[in-house]
């Protein structure tokens, strides 16, 4: 499908202000717009079936391929809440835009999850087709591909924003998708070693591959949730036992990543910052200032 005329977001904008130090406030916060028009509608659909807040799509499409999830009564109640949140992120975002908030991008929350699980997968995919909404594992690892990644996009927007009043709410939203993520690795950790049907893997080892391939296209900015080798040399082999669980990924110095904006757009796009693709299929929107 063709690009609109609007589609490259904060590319020039924010590698701009890589030299000049800062970035327009309103062109960050409709960057984060379009992310989180993604999330809240995904969690949305998986938890209630449908997305309810219409206004907040500003005249933009409702995405395509969402359903109610299977989930337990417990993964349910998590589903409930990223919801909450998400829209609640979304709302927030668009009086902070004002009139220059743009509207939701076409959306996909469908098909995008199966073509991402099989550029991580690779062969080992075999002709298994990946839905999100089957049960309460497919949903997790769903979940697991975007929450780090929008708590590094905060983490790299902050130092661009100007003004503690545009800093302080990003860094309010940093860490409530950092507590998602945190929650999410937890889970995943804590069942690391369920098989994911009909793959025949292990989780730890399917979310290896998924952040792998974050890692790949996200600037290299990724951990899964077993530690780093890497990590767990400076301990030494003698305690390297009490150091297999990684649920905060972190740099050397335990700080979050922070993503570029490109690094955020070839995670959303499916590989390449500059094509559109996979959850953003024409693309995100946004205004170049």
């Amino acid at each position: 499908m063709a690009s609109p005329s609007w589609p490259l977001t904060l590319f020039g904008t924010l590698a701009l202000a890589a030299t000049l130090g800062k970035a327009d406030n309103t062109d960050v916060f409709n960057f984060a717009i379009n992310l989180e028009c993604l999330e809240g509608q995904f969690y949305s659909y998986a938890a209630f079936g449908q997305y309810p807040n219409t206004s907040l799509l500003a005249g933009g499409p409702l995405a395509t391929g969402g359903q109610k999830a299977r989930l337990s009564p417990a993964v349910q109640t998590i589903a409930a809440e990223f919801a909450r949140d998400e829209v609640a992120h979304l709302a927030f975002l668009r009086k902070a835009a004002g009139a220059a908030a743009v509207p939701c991008p076409q959306i996909d929350i469908g098909g995008s999850f199966n073509a991402v699980i099989k550029a991580a997968l690779g062969s080992r995919a075999g002709d298994n087709v990946f839905s999100p909404y089957t049960n309460d594992v497919n949903f997790l690892l769903s979940a697991f591909l975007f929450e780090d990644v929008g708590a590094t996009a905060f983490a790299g927007a902050i130092p661009v924003l100007t003004g503690p009043v545009a800093t302080g709410a990003a860094a309010g939203i940093l860490g409530v998708e950092a507590y998602h993520g945190g929650l999410l690795r937890q889970w995943l950790f804590n069942n690391g070693d369920l098989i994911v049907q009909p793959y025949g893997i292990q989780i730890v080892s399917f979310v290896q591959a998924l952040s792998d391939l974050r890692a790949k296209v996200g600037g290299g900015k990724d951990e899964g949730i077993t530690i780093p080798s890497a990590t767990a040399s400076i301990y030494g082999p003698n305690v390297l036992n009490f150091f297999q669980a990684n649920i905060v990924p972190a740099d050397i110095d335990a700080k979050i990543f922070a993503r570029t904006p490109q690094e955020v757009l070839a995670i959303a796009y499916g590989g390449d910052a500059t094509k559109p693709g996979a959850f953003f299929p024409s693309g995100l929107n946004g205004s170049i200032r």
